[in-house]
Order: C-alpha cells, then sequence, then structure tokens
C-alpha cells in the first residue's frame, strides 16, 4: 500500500482539528482503500503564513525522502496563504514524485505534468491568487478601520481596542494583534466560542462580543 501523509492546520489552541482530519483521513479509505496503518497524520496549530510549522515541513520532509507518496489536504489553505507559497510546496511535492489531494475542491497534482488535467492546475494556481488577494484586502480594511476610528469620540476620549495601544493620540497595533485578528476571525466564523476565545485573549466576553460585532473593520472581520 503507497503510504498516505494528511495535513491539517488550524490557527489557534482551542480550535478543533477533528473536521479536516476526518474529511483528510475518509478520503484515503474511499480513494485509496487506506487503513489507519496506511496513513501518517501531520498537524499543526499556527498560522498559514507562518511556513515554518513543525508538522509541514516534517510532511515535506517525508515526501523528499521518498516515505510519503500521497498528500491529503482538506483545503488550499491548509497548507498555503498566497499564491507563491502554494506554487513552492506544490512544486516540492510534485518534484519528489508524490501526488497531492485538496479534498474540498476535489483537485489533485499529479508529479508528471503530462498526467495533469490543465484546468485543476490553473485552478489550483487561482485559488492561490483569491487566498492571496483576500489577505490583502483585510489589511487594506484594517488600515481604512483605523482610519474611520480616529475620527470617532470614542477613538478619542476612551480605551484602546484589544491588539492595540495609544502613542501619542495614535492607535498603535500591540505585538499580539495579529494573534488577536486570528481569534477573533475563528469566533466571527462560529469556529470558537466566546468563552474561550475570552481565555485565549485574556479578556472578557462582552470585550469579544464587542470586538466582533462593532470593531470588525478594525480586524479585517
Amino acid at each position: 500500500m503507497t503510504d498516505i501523509g494528511v495535513y491539517a492546520r488550524v490557527s489557534t489552541a482551542d480550535q478543533n482539528l477533528d473536521r479536516q482530519l476526518t474529511g483528510t483521513t475518509e478520503y484515503a479509505e474511499t480513494e485509496f482503500q487506506a487503513t489507519p496503518a496506511d496513513i501518517e497524520i501531520y498537524r499543526d496549530k499556527s498560522t498559514g503564513t507562518d511556513t515554518a510549522r513543525s508538522g509541514y515541513q516534517s510532511l515535506l520532509e517525508d515526501v523528499e525522502a521518498g516515505a510519503i507518496e500521497i498528500v491529503i489536504v482538506y483545503e488550499v489553505s491548509r497548507i498555503a496563504r498566497s499564491s507563491a507559497d502554494l506554487s513552492r510546496t506544490v512544486s516540492r511535492i510534485r518534484d519528489a514524485g508524490a501526488q497531492l489531494h485538496i479534498v474540498s475542491e476535489g483537485l489533485t497534482v499529479a508529479p508528471d505534468p503530462d498526467e495533469e488535467d490543465p484546468y485543476q492546475t490553473a485552478l489550483i494556481q487561482l485559488l492561490g491568487v483569491f487566498a492571496e488577494l483576500e489577505a490583502k484586502i483585510k489589511r487594506q480594511n484594517i488600515r481604512e478601520g483605523i482610519a474611520a476610528r480616529k475620527e470617532s469620540d470614542e477613538y478619542r476620549h476612551g480605551p484602546a481596542p484589544i491588539g492595540f495601544e495609544k502613542d501619542s493620540g495614535q492607535l498603535v497595533e500591540t505585538e499580539n494583534y495579529h494573534r488577536v485578528c486570528e481569534v477573533l476571525d475563528q469566533v466571527a466564523r462560529d469556529e470558537l466560542s466566546k468563552r474561550k476565545a475570552s481565555q485565549e485573549l485574556d479578556t472578557s466576553r462582552r470585550t469579544i462580543q464587542r470586538s466582533v460585532e462593532d470593531r470588525a473593520e478594525l480586524y479585517g472581520l
């Protein structure tokens, strides 16, 4: 039996990997008649833009060593958040002679370009472009949100929102700002409860709710 590697990633410690792992392992069982002994699971709890993830790196090392011949991920965003990173990842898997299967989109990257569906190749590239565009739009929305807040009385007289501090009257991102964005994004998507988010960020549930509902533009939600 060909050795199969499934990869799952989430952005916070409290978010559950089960949905991704169920989807990828069921795909392996259905498409390749794999048993649990045939499947190696790699996992990370970190951001998609952080390509130093230990599970991600271990997977690619095993692929390049010939230990894994089929890689299965649930969706493109699990392995990359930019078109450049996606291209590098796909190239490493293909150059090692392995296949890449993306479950939610029903796409396959074959090691031999002659065996690959050009439509699927183009679609994978587009998915990478859209993921990168989404990230850029999100950053632009955050900048516009901060600019709008500067004009409000709340900004001038109230405390800084979570993830920010005031410096000479200006909102400045704190060191954990990106972490705050990741957690609030999970809350907005109903993937993380307000209670767990408040524990993760050491704040109140009311602050979490207000950040998601009334200050979404500050976090690109």
